[in-house]
């Protein structure tokens, strides 16, 4: 028989100005991987506040295995049995496992000094019990992979003893190989009769793991069920309000003149002999596992680590190129949104108009000094154009959601007449809806006569929106496939040989 751990019941949420959740109402059954999914901005960041006391829940009611309950602050939350395991990962470097896992409580000896070998032993049990094996409790945190991080995480969890355990979206920063060990631990937690409330805008991830699914959509609940009675399409239906006729809306363009041309380009112990030719038109894909090259040639070929060891030759529209600096890169019109758009393509503080003009600034400028009326103007334009949710251009963009804050990083790079655009997995994090609006973005771009190299780990992206696919491995590129040849098989074969 089913049982009913969580009850959410008419819950709804207000902020100054917006109605975040709104008369939502579903269960969540004890033993399950429940997946909770919708666009940015659906709802769900706050409802999980909500659950783990980060917000106060103030209309409606929260019922544990049957008795009601309301946090005021997060550990409340995990007193009740509720724990979160954030996409960035909360733990203290510099500090072992097993002090990570019983941080701020550990067991003590009766002389009140720390009891480090019960605290070693009780940490390999909870280690144990999910299988974690290749983990030792006595490891620097440090030396670990993001995986096995998640899974000190989740035994941190386990050591207050939740019964909910809470993943906001784990598989963000994940090798195919840790995420098959991140279901390999979900698996055990569902066998143990611990609930997992499971966030990812991966719908790949939601089929592959999930029992039943829930979907908000602009605050409001829309859908609770069995995820093997639904398809993609039916579940990107609810999501987004509207049947998506076409996920990937790739346009195909006529491929024009070469307009970048990399020959023989070594970086030691990195690249290896790599030559490649992108054209007008084009969107060019790097396939391939993570580490095998593809963003270390973006960053060498964008001049952001460049070092006097590199050596080969880059051409742009047939002149030689000399990229040392990022300067250099975009003098030639190269513009490279990074894989982290918040650390490396965005200030966060900034509103979306500093944002916008900052990689166009000196063309604002009147008289050496900046021209805010331009400024202004030149947000404006870009909001309008890429549909970036935002009140006003004043808004900062630490406040928007992660579609519109990559939408924020390629309306910078457009506004500075880019005519190469290199493209770091610029969907992760990104909703269904919002990753087709960048798909046409590119369309757009590359109808322009300029072009695109998209490096993605997702291979569904990399096939359904790509002329051509380059396969790297260890540095190299091992495969290339044309648009109709190219297939997940073919890439991975190449890829993982």
């Amino acid at each position: 028989m089913t049982e009913t751990i969580l009850k959410i019941e008419h819950v709804t949420k207000r902020f100054p100005g917006v109605v975040a959740l709104k008369d939502v109402s579903f269960e969540v059954y004890r033993g399950e991987v429940h997946a909770l999914v919708g666009e940015n901005g659906a709802g769900k960041s706050t409802l999980i506040k909500i659950l783990s006391g980060v917000n106060s829940l103030e209309e409606g009611a929260l019922y544990l295995s049957g008795r009601q309950v309301k946090f005021a602050k997060p550990v409340e939350a995990i007193e009740k049995g509720i724990s979160v395991v954030h996409q960035e990962i909360k733990l203290v470097n510099t500090l072992s496992v097993a002090e990570n896992i019983f941080i701020g409580r550990p067991p003590m000896n009766r002389f009140g000094m720390l009891n480090r070998r019960q605290m070693n032993r009780e940490a390999r049990a909870l280690l144990d019990r999910i299988g974690a094996d290749i983990i030792d409790e006595k490891t620097i945190v440090s030396r670990l992979s993001i995986a096995e991080q998640q899974m000190v995480e989740i035994c941190k969890a386990l050591s207050y003893e939740s019964e909910i355990i809470i993943m906001d979206e784990p598989s963000a920063t994940l090798t195919n190989k840790e995420l098959t060990l991140l279901f390999q631990t979900l698996e055990k937690l569902k066998a143990m009769g611990i609930t997992v409330i499971y966030i990812s805008h991966r719908l790949e991830e939601i089929f592959a793991i999930a029992d039943r699914f829930t979907v908000l959509r602009d605050g409001q609940h829309i859908h609770t069920g069995n995820v093997a009675e639904v398809d993609r399409q039916r579940l990107i239906s609810m999501m987004v309000g509207r049947e998506l006729e076409n996920e990937y809306p790739k346009e195909l363009m006529p491929r024009g003149e070469p307009i970048l041309q990399v020959s023989h380009l070594n970086r030691p112990g990195v690249l290896k002999d790599i030559s490649f030719t992108l054209y007008k038109g084009e969107v060019l894909g790097f396939a391939g596992l993570v580490g095998s090259g593809r963003t270390e040639l973006a960053r060498t070929i964008f001049g952001a680590d460049y070092h006097s060891g590199i050596t080969g030759e880059i051409r742009v529209k047939g002149m030689k190129a000399e990229i040392h600096k990022v300067r250099h890169a975009t003098n030639q019109g190269i513009a490279l949104i990074p894989e982290d758009r918040k650390t490396q393509g965005l200030v966060l503080d900034m509103g979306v108009k500093e944002n916008v003009s900052m990689a166009h600034i000196t063309r604002i400028m009147k008289h050496g000094f900046l021209n805010k009326a331009e400024e202004v103007k030149l947000a404006r334009e870009y909001i309008e154009a890429l549909r970036i949710a935002t009140p006003d251009e004043n808004r900062q963009v630490r406040n928007l959601s992660g579609g519109n804050q990559q939408k924020v990083v390629i309306a910078k790079w457009l506004a500075a007449d880019s005519e190469i655009l290199i493209l770091d997995e610029p969907t992760r994090g990104v909703d269904v809806g919002a990753k087709a609006e960048i798909y046409k973005l590119l369309n757009t771009f590359v109808k322009a006569g300029k072009a695109v190299i998209m490096i993605s780990s997702e291979m569904p992206e990399i096939i359904g929106m790509c002329d051509r696919v380059l396969v790297f491995r260890d540095g190299e590129i091992m495969g290339e496939f044309s648009r109709d040849e190219v297939t997940q098989e073919k890439i991975l074969d190449v890829a993982i040989q």
